[in-house]
């Protein structure tokens, strides 16, 4: 394993079963395991708002034996202008044994790694990856095909459908799913799913209900308008005609849902937008792993952590 998290795209198949294989370890553990992250300091650097990654991050190093502490973009330093590297490289001198950072903009994993001696995991950078994320989505997507054993994913088709543009998710997922033989369809309008997304391993396709009959589990992503240029304050985005629109052609809806396989999954990376790109009646149905998804982020946290700072 390297130093550093910075993406799954640069890890190879046998690194990141590895990684598989240590969560579905600690999801066999105690819920307090002192041990690899005794007396360790590890620092959380959030530069952008987050529940589910900050927490479980933090939850992964108690429950290995570790500490944290937070930095958070408001009411810090970053605030008034310091740099990433300044920043980071304090937070170091204070002691800390890693650091977890996640920033709005793209290539901030790499600067900080490059001006760090402790290890980096990022938690997410710009639009560029998720690592965490892709790893615990192909955890779940293993498991709610009975393939944990092995982590196998060929023969498995996996849709990842929305803002796929402006999503680390879904380049995380892409990564993490083709290496391990799923088939990955990408969905959404030209303006957020460009057909360029194809290079990276997937498919590129429009056909919302196509797709679906496909799929075996399917990603819904959030519209991420905080990063589309000259967004509006309510929510209108120069990439789209009208939410109505988008909610028309790319919304999960319970029509939709019939077009599923009955052994099909639904996820979501969180936070969801209720009523845009999935509607309640599925976030809350039997077939939805959401919440799932947050369950086995702490065990993929916990293995991270473990490997790339633990005492061994």
């Amino acid at each position: 394993m390297t130093r550093d998290l910075i993406g799954l795209a640069g890890l190879d198949t046998d690194q990141i079963r590895r990684l598989l294989v240590d969560a579905r370890a600690m999801a066999a553990r105690p819920p307090m395991w002192r041990g690899p992250l005794d007396d360790m300091l590890i620092g959380l650097v959030f530069l952008e708002d987050s529940t589910r990654t900050r927490v479980s991050f933090e939850i992964a190093a108690q429950r290995l034996g570790g500490w944290t502490i937070e930095l958070s973009g408001r009411g810090s330093s970053v605030a008034k202008g310091e740099s990433l590297a300044d920043t980071v490289r304090t937070i170091e001198a204070l002691g800390v044994d890693a650091i977890v950072l996640r920033a709005r903009q793209d290539g901030a994993a790499e600067e900080a790694a490059g001006v760090l001696e402790c290890p980096l995991i990022n938690a997410g950078a710009g639009t560029q990856e998720h690592p965490t994320q892709g790893l615990l989505d192909a955890y779940v997507f293993a498991e709610a095909h009975g393939r944990l054993d092995t982590f196998d994913l060929s023969g498995l088709t996996y849709a990842i459908v929305g803002d796929v543009d402006h999503s680390r998710v879904a380049r995380s997922d892409i990564a993490a799913m083709t290496r391990f033989g799923a088939r990955v369809i990408c969905v959404g309008p030209e303006s957020m799913c460009h057909a360029s997304i194809a290079d990276l391993g997937c498919v590129v396709e429009r056909d919302f209900e196509r797709a679906l009959q496909a799929a075996d589990a399917v990603q819904m992503l959030r519209m991420q308008f905080e990063r589309h240029e000259e967004a509006g304050p309510t929510g209108a985005s120069p990439l789209i005609g009208s939410l109505a629109d988008y909610r028309a052609g790319y919304a999960l809806t319970a029509d939709r849902v019939k077009h599923m396989k009955p052994s099909a999954a639904v996820m979501h990376p969180g936070p969801a937008n209720r009523g845009l790109e999935i509607d309640d009646f599925v976030a809350d149905s039997p077939r939805a792993l959401i919440r799932r998804q947050v369950t086995c982020g702490v065990w993929v946290r916990m293995a991270v952590l473990a490997q790339l700072v633990g005492k061994g």
